[in-house]
């Protein structure tokens, strides 16, 4: 057994164990330490044999095992569990240490610990770590921030035991400076939120209003998984559709309570994207179903509230139903990466990271929940034109969504008159109009901002700031 370990992993829950033992299993020796110290045993009388492990019971004997550069990778719950451990093992490090947190913590917690780290001389990497527990034993995709020194000495490591895109690049790269990382890994989860969402309502409709089994439209979203749509989301929602739960009998879809749970990353994504000022409607519009869906009093208190009659679709009606939710599903997609990616780029100019949004989405292309083909033509879109201001403004998406509009607003009339709810799908259309509009009632809006408050207004017709006396003779005055 090795007694000078390459890295280190503490916190040996699921998530941790599997990162560990995929260190191991690429060739590293790898020393392992939980706070508790039967999870080291476990793991050591589980995994041993799977590669180099030193397993180390106290803080000491865990940095003590590690060569220099020490690379000490933190994998316990993000907030005060991740200070607590940097409080612990910060004393025991030495100039030009790594510590990694692997967590899905806040960007400016990590932003903050990395300031107060570099006084120490510790470097310290907010990395993102997306795929599950299966990603991190088998490859996940890596969103590392930090410092150019300390990529240099981890970026290696990350590199050979991330997920590999189709074209075999690791699906890795040097995100930026700080907290950069973890933002870029809260954005990805926001996009998540909206592309789960987006399918969920897609079901829905293919079920309500085209009135598919579950087990029917498990088939629809196989076949979608072979075109434009082919993403691990869309492969694993088909499974979930077709499996049958073995107490009932019944779809497993009609079993679960309709209460979606979260953990906060979507929410963060909304919350930053209002400090700046940034329209992700589509992400919010998921986060917000999550949370109504979970209102049950609410939910139950409204159930004898009027609703439309629905009129049930014959089956060839259906059929071309189903390729309508497909167009509206495709192009709501490319409306919620636009402005995933666009808060990407507003961070990235906020903060100084010099975000690089093609390397952004190669890295997605394997290992992540969001993984998907779609991801390589956003890439390509990117990398074409670094400066691009939205995906909407790339030429062969704006096609696509040109294409899929007709279809995209029919089945929204579809569902405002079977009464399916749709705020994905409502909220993206809604975006893409607003943003082609010539212009919008917000100039009526500042209107009544500078009556009731005199916040004044720009005009069309001539540079300056204005605001009109209206309590007085009504004539405009510069400001």
């Amino acid at each position: 057994m090795s007694t000078s370990a390459q890295i280190g992993v503490t916190g040996l829950a699921v998530m941790g164990r599997n990162l560990a033992r995929n260190f191991a299993r690429n060739g590293y020796a790898v020393a392992v330490h939980n706070r508790t110290a039967s999870k080291t045993r476990e793991l050591m009388d589980e995994f041993g044999q799977e590669g180099d492990f030193v397993a180390a019971e106290s803080a000491e004997d865990f940095v003590a095992a590690l060569e220099r550069p020490r690379r000490l990778v933190v994998m316990v719950k993000a907030g005060d569990p991740t200070d607590a451990v940097i409080r612990e093992f910060a004393p025991l490090l030495e100039h030009g240490d790594v510590i990694i947190d692997g967590g899905n913590a806040h960007f400016a917690d990590t932003r903050r610990r990395e300031r107060e780290l570099r006084e120490h001389g510790i470097h310290f990497v907010g990395t993102g770590i997306s795929g599950g527990e299966e990603g991190a034993l088998h490859g996940p995709s890596i969103m590392p921030g930090g410092s150019d020194e300390s990529y240099a000495s981890l970026g290696p490591m990350l590199e050979k035991i991330s997920a590999k895109a189709a074209d075999g690049a690791p699906c890795v790269t040097h995100v930026g400076p700080d907290g950069a990382g973890h933002f870029v890994k809260m954005v990805h989860n926001g996009i998540e939120y909206a592309d789960m969402q987006l399918i969920a309502e897609a079901y829905h409709l293919l079920r309500e209003v085209a009135g598919f089994s579950p087990a029917r439209i498990a088939e629809i979203f196989r076949t979608w998984n072979t075109g434009r749509l082919d993403s691990y989301l869309i492969e694993i929602t088909a499974e979930v559709l077709s499996h049958v739960d073995a107490a009932t009998g019944e779809p497993f879809v009609d079993v679960v309570a309709d209460q979606a749970e979260q953990k906060g990353t979507g929410r963060w994504t909304v919350q930053i994207a209002l400090e700046l000022g940034l329209p992700v409607s589509g992400i919010a519009e998921a986060v917000f179903a999550r949370s109504l869906s979970g209102h049950t009093a609410l939910r139950a208190a409204s159930r004898g509230l009027a609703g439309p009659t629905p009129a049930p679709l014959g089956e060839s009606e259906a059929a071309a139903f189903a390729d309508q939710v497909e167009q509206a599903l495709y192009a709501s997609k490319i409306v919620s990466y636009t402005q995933g990616f666009h808060e990407i780029a507003t961070g990235s100019a906020e903060y100084g990271w010099n975000i690089d949004l093609g390397a952004v989405a190669a890295i997605w292309r394997a290992g992540c929940i969001i993984r998907a083909a779609f991801l390589d033509r956003v890439r390509a879109a990117y990398d074409a034109r670094p400066d691009l201001p939205s995906l909407l403004s790339d030429e062969a998406f704006a096609r696509e969504i040109a294409a899929a509009q007709d279809d995209w607003r029919a089945v929204l009339v579809a569902a405002t008159r079977q009464g399916v709810p749709t705020p994905g799908f409502s909220a993206a259309l809604t975006y893409y109009d607003t943003l082609r509009a010539d212009r919008l009632p917000a100039a009526l809006t500042q209107g009544q901002r500078d009556y009731f408050g005199a916040h004044t207004y720009r005009r069309t017709d001539r540079e300056g700031v204005f605001h009109t006396l209206w309590s007085g003779d009504r004539s405009e005055v510069p400001v």
